[in-house]
């Protein structure tokens, strides 16, 4: 009995040795690197925060423009529009960038796992 369970128990680990190293499929398709998730995430956290100063200088660029040629409320409604922009371009740089970074940390974790 003790036989059996041996020559059972060497099956299975020679079974499943030979299944695991097989290559991996040719369509398989490999995502980014856990190294380019993190620097393309610090990369898309700049660009919203690029954007955001971009949209900030628009509006009160243009705010500026209205308050010279006395148009007030045009000032207020650019300078609003130009607010609203940056936070958009920031918040979404940085929503990007935080998931990107994250995915690839959690890559680094399992690849070290």
């Amino acid at each position: 009995m003790l036989a059996c369970a041996v020559v059972c128990l060497a099956g299975i680990g020679l079974a499943q040795e030979q299944t695991s190293s097989a290559p991996p499929p040719a369509h398989a398709k490999k995502g980014p690197s856990a190294k380019h998730d993190v620097g393309s995430g610090a990369g898309d956290i700049g660009k919203g925060a690029a954007k955001g100063v971009g949209s900030a200088a628009t509006g009160t660029g243009k705010a500026a423009v209205d308050l010279v040629t006395l148009h007030p409320i045009g000032a207020a409604t650019d300078l609003g529009k130009g607010a609203a922009g940056t936070g958009k371009n920031v918040g979404v740089g940085a929503v990007k960038g935080t998931g990107k970074m994250l995915r690839g940390t959690g890559k680094a974790i399992r690849h070290l796992l």
